[in-house]
């Protein structure tokens, strides 16, 4: 059980050196520490479909499809089609184990010409187990496994703008209620919510082309706070406040290329820097409820500090606004549509060192034909040691009723009959 939580973790943990600064009191300020944020159920903000994955994790803001629930459910309302399905499946953390999966079923339809229903269901097998006793003998073969049940809802408040909202429900089973000594564990279980926005121009005209500029906003998985036994402490869920932006340029009938870009901050409170005793020496005390975790998570990091031989501690100016900028992820990436046949993807994903230092480069393709399209993607590491190396993604989209004609790619889908 433990290497499994290891494997899981191990995406945050790969991080290098900061040069060393003395500060101007003489006290000698060590490498920027490593002060990652961790949660429980992190498979909730893995990027599950192929298209966004190959643009560096990145979809608040670009066009809407049926993965859109769990990156900004507002963007259906502006949706081309009647109602979609998508099937994806990834193998994960492929190059530490071989039987660690996540999948992910979507669908949605439209109702009128104004809103959207649907939902998802997301789950993550984290393989085979087997629990032994003090002697060896093995008492259990688990699978332990999560999922994620949402149902959503997108509304068109006018020509350019929407909200959107998901409920769900959590379930991660990672024990089988085997006991550890005289502690009962449980499976976690929560309750939650997305909130969203998008904003939708298609009416720009830049140069000779048409173009369509768009910004979404979304907050993710706002909801109680998980435990495994009725007497550990309760963690946090991987609340996620997404802002993105995303630019599309038709350059002819059949050619466009879209930009996109998305920044992405846990809503979680950071772990301070305590004292021998275990006082809060820097930070915030992050033992708090869910909700005064959202708030407190924009003003809490604890900077880079240091003690003196005297025991007494010193802030490095300026180290609390650094680390909390440190924590905003940041990925993008370029997507090139022919004729709304072949789509060819490439993106980038920055994650800062002091918190997980995750950094990879995304490609990925997407062919599509009537009602039918697959896409697939690739995640290249920078780094060898990243355990995300070599992560494939995989997508099947189906598409019923009829599609809306405009901008990107409308005389190729008269000609082709989509």
């Amino acid at each position: 059980m433990k290497k499994r939580y290891i494997l899981l973790t191990s995406i945050m943990m790969s991080v290098s050196g900061f040069s060393q600064v003395i500060s101007k009191d003489g006290i000698e300020f060590g490498q920027t520490p490593l002060n990652t944020i961790t949660t429980a159920v992190p498979f909730l903000i893995i990027a599950p479909d192929s298209r966004a994955g190959a643009l560096g994790d990145a979809g608040a803001a670009t066009s809407a499809d049926a993965n859109s629930f769990h990156w900004n459910t507002a963007k259906l309302a502006f949706s081309e089609e009647k109602a979609e399905f998508s099937a994806s499946y990834s193998p994960w953390l492929k190059s530490l184990v071989n039987d660690i999966h996540l999948s992910y079923l979507s669908g949605y339809t439209k109702i009128g010409k104004n809103q959207v229903i649907g939902g998802s269901l997301r789950y993550f097998s984290l393989g085979n187990i087997t629990f032994t006793d003090e002697l060896g003998n093995v008492t259990l073969p688990f699978n332990p496994n999560e999922f994620e049940v949402l149902g959503g809802y997108a509304l068109k408040l006018s020509d350019r703008s929407s909200i959107g909202a998901n409920v769900k429900f959590i379930y991660s089973n990672l024990t089988g209620g085997v006991n550890s000594g005289n502690t009962t564990t449980k499976a976690g279980v929560a309750g939650a919510v997305d909130l969203s926005y998008q904003f939708y121009n298609n009416e720009l005209n830049i140069g000779d082309y048409d173009g369509t500029w768009s910004f979404g906003a979304s907050i993710m998985n706002i909801g109680n706070k998980v435990a495994y036994t009725s007497e550990s402490d309760r963690d946090f869920l991987p609340t996620n406040l997404k802002l993105g932006t995303a630019l599309k340029l038709d350059f002819d009938d059949y050619n466009a290329m879209t930009a996109t870009v998305d920044f992405n901050k846990l809503l979680v409170p950071t772990t301070p820097k305590r004292d021998g005793d275990g006082t809060v020496v820097s930070g915030k005390d992050n033992d708090v409820g869910a909700i005064s975790g959202i708030l407190q998570s924009f003003y809490d990091a604890p900077g880079n500090s240091a003690a003196d031989s005297d025991s007494t501690f010193a802030l490095k100016p300026g180290s609390k606004l650094t680390e909390e900028l440190n924590e905003i992820n940041i990925g993008g990436g370029l997507e090139y549509m022919y004729s709304d046949i072949l789509a060819l993807r490439a993106g980038y994903f920055y994650e800062h060192r002091s918190k997980g230092d995750r950094k990879y480069l995304t490609f990925g393709a997407g062919v599509y034909y009537s009602v039918f399209g697959i896409d697939i993607s690739y995640l290249a590491a920078l780094k060898k040691t990243n355990p995300l190396a070599n992560t494939i993604r995989f997508s099947l989209k189906f598409k019923f009723g009829t599609k809306t004609l405009s901008g990107n790619g409308s005389k190729a889908a008269e000609d082709s009959g989509i």
